[in-house]
């Protein structure tokens, strides 16, 4: 009768240890999500007195070099670019 209280006793330890462990698991992946600083976006705004909703066009000169003449006239026009 001993080995059976023992054999009980033992996977009772043990089905409370990996519940522990699975739940420190599963709060440990919440916890450093919501720790994590959100990057900032590199496409800004030009103008932050804009409102939203308002296209501002983007004058970097790196983003500039790769567009085609079709999406910068429509800049310039103050259009919402719909060519690449």
């Amino acid at each position: 009768m001993d080995m059976r209280k023992a054999v009980i006793a033992a996977l009772a330890g043990g089905s409370m240890l990996a519940g522990v462990a699975l739940g420190a698991a599963f709060a440990a992946g919440s916890s450093a999500n919501a720790a994590t600083n959100t990057p900032t976006s590199a496409n800004t705004q030009a103008d932050a007195s804009a409102s939203p909703g308002v296209f501002v066009s983007n004058e970097d000169p790196a983003h500039e070099a790769g567009e085609s003449p079709e999406r910068e006239a429509q800049e310039n026009a103050g259009q919402r670019p719909t060519v690449p």
